[in-house]
């Protein structure tokens, strides 16, 4: 595997074929995520990983992902949408060394390929708003490369009536 984006997009597989079947965890990442990464530690331990806390931060997400998106209902996203808003509201919040841009970036891209053709505008809507919210919140905890970008989002602010992030 050469690139982040494909151990996303791989992840992004792991996390559907999780939501669709069930099963654990485990099974999903020895039968999806692992297969071909043996020769890749840092790509697969950032598989697992992302798989991982996505899937232990599903309910926070879907909490932050319900709220952004208030005039759609939840159930009527698009389950591979709400799987990267998923991956990348776990990305800002989990992983430090990651640029929140670039975890919005690459959930547009994979969205352009895998999903409908709106759904990249409607995960950088999204995405845009929860970011926001996290950095105003103080909930983003970034460092090293983690923080390109960062002194944007302080020329930036938030509507005063905007919901607290959940």
């Amino acid at each position: 595997m050469s690139s982040r984006r494909e151990a996303r997009e791989r992840v992004m597989q792991g996390l559907y074929a999780y939501e669709q079947g069930g099963g654990s965890a485990e099974h999903i990442i020895e039968h999806i995520i692992r297969p071909g990464l043996e020769d890749d530690p840092a790509t697969l331990r950032f598989c697992e990983s992302l798989f991982l806390r996505a899937v232990d931060g599903e309910e926070e997400a879907n909490e932050i992902i319900r709220h952004y998106a208030e005039n759609w209902e939840f159930s009527r996203i698009a389950l591979i949408d709400r799987l990267l808003l998923r991956m990348a509201i776990c990305e800002m919040l989990s992983f430090p060394d990651i640029p929140p841009k670039v975890s919005i970036n690459e959930s547009i891209e994979i969205a352009k390929k895998y999903s409908t053709e709106n759904s990249g505008k409607f995960i950088n809507g999204i995405l845009d708003a929860v970011l926001l919210v996290l950095y105003e919140e103080g909930r983003l905890r970034k460092s090293g490369r983690g923080l390109v970008g960062m002194d944007s989002l302080e020329k930036r602010s938030v509507a005063p009536d905007a919901p607290p992030v959940k």
